[in-house]
């Protein structure tokens, strides 16, 4: 009498497919995760220079002047006095500990995890662009 078993499972080299299968959607996964990230960060970096930039304007307005300094907590994002009044609180991690802008002038923010590090931006908050000239 001859007795019927089946061996059920993978063998290795199914299971070796799988693996190497994760491995290539991970290494397609990461980049274009980082990328998003940075991109995010970019972002509230620039939503963060216009509302220091309409806090300024408001505070500038309301006090008959032409130059604000704001300090920034790099651990909490927290902005300091006078524009506390008008924005309470950015994006953690900025590399700037303070902030001066001025009626026409130009303004930078800096943070680590952005491309370049730095951006510059106008006092109406409007990102500034590098001009590369040849």
């Amino acid at each position: 009498m001859h007795k019927n078993t089946s061996k059920k499972g993978f063998t290795l080299v199914e299971v070796m497919i799988v693996v190497v299968i994760i491995g290539l959607l991970a290494a397609m996964a990461v980049p274009a995760f980082q990328k998003v990230r940075e991109s995010s960060r970019s972002s509230a970096m620039d939503n963060d220079a216009r509302q220091l930039a309409s806090a300024a304007q408001q505070y500038m307005l309301e006090s008959n002047l032409t130059t604000v300094t704001a300090a920034i907590t790099t651990a909490t994002g927290e902005v300091g006095a006078p524009l506390d009044a008008y924005v309470s609180q950015v994006s953690k991690g900025y590399t700037s500990t303070s902030v001066t802008i001025t009626t026409g002038g130009t303004f930078s923010l800096s943070h680590p995890q952005v491309a370049g590090g730095s951006s510059s931006y106008s006092a109406e908050g409007q990102k500034q662009e590098l001009l590369n000239t040849l």
